[in-house]
């Protein structure tokens, strides 16, 4: 009984840890998140409650008619960055957000 109890804690920490560690991660930068989960199983987004953590991860603070926050990007060439407030009060601009994953 004292084993059984023992292991059964052991797996429980264990699953914190991994919990916690990616929880953080989500938390990070994109390109550190996408490190991460490159080199993480399957089998960890059916044991774990992935989606909750990622939307209360990525949450962020913009809320319905608020102007979007201002960003730059590099153009297709890669010669130059657009930035978003240069469309301010021009035509509409539409952001579309995607994976290629």
């Amino acid at each position: 009984m004292r084993k059984a109890l023992r292991i059964l804690l052991v797996i429980v920490l264990v699953y914190a840890v991994v919990l916690i560690g990616l929880f953080t991660a989500m938390f990070q930068r994109p390109e550190v998140f996408s490190s991460v989960m490159a080199k993480t199983p399957g089998l960890v987004f059916m044991v774990f409650p992935f989606k909750p953590m990622w939307l209360y991860a990525r949450r962020g603070e913009v809320k319905v008619g608020d102007l979007a926050p201002d960003f730059s990007l590099a153009q297709f060439d890669n010669k130059n960055t657009v930035e978003l407030s240069a469309f301010r009060g021009e035509k509409p601009v539409v952001l579309v957000f995607g994976s290629y994953t």
